[in-house]
């Protein structure tokens, strides 16, 4: 399950959207909590209706909420807290653009405590692995990338900033650095800033989101699950939730895909990485499905759809069978046959 990390300032309505996302609140929370997110989709629901699924199972990622940082650089949680996202995937940064507000500002505020909490990791690497490599000359070129960092991060820039090259970020790996991992930013815009939104988040950087948190984490909105949830917001002016927005743009930042499994007893979206062969999507179902793997019986859930039965495209012929060289497409519909 992807696991992506949520930070925000203290009035940036970040618990606000950790509400949006997963229904918890979090609100009051003094350490870090951890929510699920259910993806919507359409595909998995239509496919769902077509098989009679008595189950149906979304796609899903993790979110781990951190309460809000201090507004005063250098005066925030300290490394204590945000240590606890080096297992993430992915960091979700909250800006507020409401009132007035320079969400440039809250991003850099950020930023700086993210760059403090991993120079002190990489310091404390360099040190360790400098007296190692007295005696191990293959560290030669660890060493040299840590020094780098700590020159970058000295800098107060984070390293995704930063011009050290990809094989010098790889080499960053063992360190699990915050600013070396892939960022999102969220814009809290106001509730009459709806259309300039997109506006006010560009000068964050491509694939910034707006989003109206004032709205999508009203209660009620929380609360609301599906189309009574889009119901909800269309009438408030909300296009389209957060959820589904957040999901296209954390699944495009990360290179995930989906493809689906449909039957009488389950339909299930499944997460997989991008570019992946279909055993390993066979072993994103159940290792011993990647280990026996023998083929895949593949279709695109529209052409499923549109044929109205697994059984009628199977006896139409219009199923592929594909091997192990095979690469899956976002939305194919697979069933694996395997045998261990």
């Amino acid at each position: 399950m992807e696991h992506l990390g949520l930070i925000g300032l203290a009035d940036s309505g970040h618990s606000a959207l950790f509400a949006a996302l997963t229904g918890q609140d979090a609100a009051m929370a003094t350490e870090r909590m951890l929510g699920v997110v259910h993806l919507p989709d359409e595909r998995l629901d239509r496919l769902a209706a077509m098989s009679e699924s008595k189950k149906v199972v979304p796609a899903t990622f993790q979110i781990a909420y951190l309460p809000g940082l201090s507004t005063e650089p250098g005066k925030g949680l300290g490394s204590r807290l945000l240590g606890q996202l080096r297992d993430c995937d992915a960091i979700l940064v909250v800006t507020r653009a409401t009132d007035g507000n320079d969400p440039a500002n809250d991003l850099a505020t950020l930023e700086y405590e993210l760059v403090l909490a991993d120079l002190a990791s990489v310091e404390q690497r360099l040190y360790k692995q400098q007296r190692a490599a007295k005696g191990d000359k293959t560290l030669g070129p660890e060493v040299a990338a840590l020094e780098r960092a700590v020159a970058v991060l000295g800098d107060g820039t984070p390293v995704y900033r930063s011009d050290l090259t990809a094989a010098e970020r790889e080499l960053l790996g063992p360190v699990f650095l915050l600013t070396n991992k892939p960022a999102l930013s969220v814009v809290n815009i106001g509730s009459d800033d709806l259309d300039r939104g997109d506006t006010l988040a560009a000068p964050l950087g491509e694939g910034a989101l707006a989003v109206c948190l004032e709205l999508e984490g009203d209660p009620d909105v929380v609360a609301a699950q599906g189309y009574d949830r889009s119901e909800l917001l269309a009438d408030l002016g909300v296009a389209e939730s957060v959820v589904p927005r957040l999901a296209r743009s954390a699944y495009q930042l990360l290179g995930r895909k989906t493809f689906l499994t449909t039957g009488d007893k389950e339909s299930r979206a499944w997460t997989f990485r991008a570019g992946a062969k279909a055993p390993e999507c066979a072993g994103v179902i159940h290792s011993d499905l990647q280990r026996g793997f023998i083929r895949a019986e593949v279709i695109h859930w529209d052409e499923l759809l549109e044929i109205g039965s697994w059984t009628k495209a199977k006896e139409l012929g219009k199923l592929r069978v594909e091997g192990k060289d095979y690469e899956v497409a976002d939305g194919d519909v697979l069933e694996i046959r395997f045998n261990v």
